[in-house]
């Protein structure tokens, strides 16, 4: 049993179910050892890489491993490729187990497992890997999808930070309705607009239903002639976001080009800042993904950057 360090923070993944579920279990897990709640924080990837490492001591969940958390007195839980060596932080990883996985066998170790938290892990374990032979593939999206519906922190409020209380939640109802009546419509119409980004890579433009399964159906039907592709969405804040999926590898690669990160196959970035909607975003996205085009990232950047000015 691995001895672990007094956090003086856990930070989490803020977008998905897994880091919502490692967070809240890593936390229960500190007040377990140390007779205190260390308080939660939750981050983008985006975020995360601006957010300082300050901490003499922190416990950070599925978060891609780098070189600055690899500090004395940090623990890592990831599932994310990486090609940093931990020489400083305690460093757990594996490839094949979600985060909040990872968070969980550390729990019971210490014996606070239980049959409900069991159930709530694996259909989490099944969304987060995109398990989708998994036979409750379905309800394990219709968990993961209430984290992209009503947020981190508004979920977070509504079980008042217990887990359990997300087992069976009445709120699946709508996540179930919404899958049934939404991702049909939702796949017939993105699969009429989907707009060439590059050889390789499209832009799937959506207007209703769960966007990650729509999609997969566009991806495993082979509905489209590309190996990788990109939906985006903006946050409250402006940022443009890219999520980015795959079958074969493709999508974490597309990821890097873009700056960002994730899994094989399922990865994601922040667009820079002057990137203000679709029609935009679209137009960087050609130009980062066909570097043999006349216009450079650079000066399509400072485009923007000087059409901010402008506008401010």
């Amino acid at each position: 049993m691995i001895a672990l360090p007094k956090p003086e923070v856990i930070l989490t993944h803020e977008s998905d179910l897994d880091g919502f579920v490692a967070g809240i279990l890593m936390q229960r897990l500190a007040k377990a050892l140390f007779g205190e709640e260390a308080p939660l924080e939750a981050y983008h990837y985006h975020s995360w890489r601006q957010r300082e490492p300050r901490e003499n001591a922190a416990w950070v969940c599925d978060m891609s491993f780098e070189g600055r958390s690899d500090k004395p007195n940090w623990l890592v839980l990831d599932h994310h490729a990486t090609e940093t060596a931990a020489r400083n932080a305690i460093l757990i990883h594996d490839l094949s187990k979600s985060a909040g996985l990872l968070a969980y066998e550390l729990c019971r170790e210490r014996g606070l497992g239980s049959a409900q938290l069991d159930r709530l892990v694996q259909l989490n374990n099944v969304s987060d890997l995109f398990l989708d032979s998994d036979p409750e593939f379905a309800l394990a999206n219709d968990y993961a999808n209430l984290v992209k519906c009503y947020g981190f922190w508004s979920l977070h409020a509504v079980i008042e930070g217990q887990l359990e209380r997300l087992l069976d939640h009445p709120l699946l109802e709508v996540m179930a309705v919404k899958r049934r009546v939404e991702d049909p419509l939702g796949l017939d119409w993105s699969r009429q607009n989907v707009e060439e980004l590059s050889p390789e890579v499209g832009y799937v433009d959506t207007v209703i239903g769960n966007n990650n399964l729509i999609v997969h159906q566009l991806l495993e039907k082979k509905l489209t002639p590309y190996v990788a592709l990109i939906t985006l969405f903006r946050r409250p804040n402006g940022l443009m976001i890219a999520s980015i999926r795959s079958r074969n590898g493709e999508a974490i690669k597309v990821a890097e080009k873009l700056q960002g990160g994730g899994h094989a196959n399922a990865s994601g970035a922040t667009l820079p800042k002057s990137v203000r909607n679709i029609p935009d975003a679209v137009a960087y996205l050609k130009t980062v993904l066909n570097p043999k085009r006349e216009t450079s990232i650079n000066s399509l950047e400072s485009l923007f950057s000087a059409i901010e000015g402008k506008s401010s």
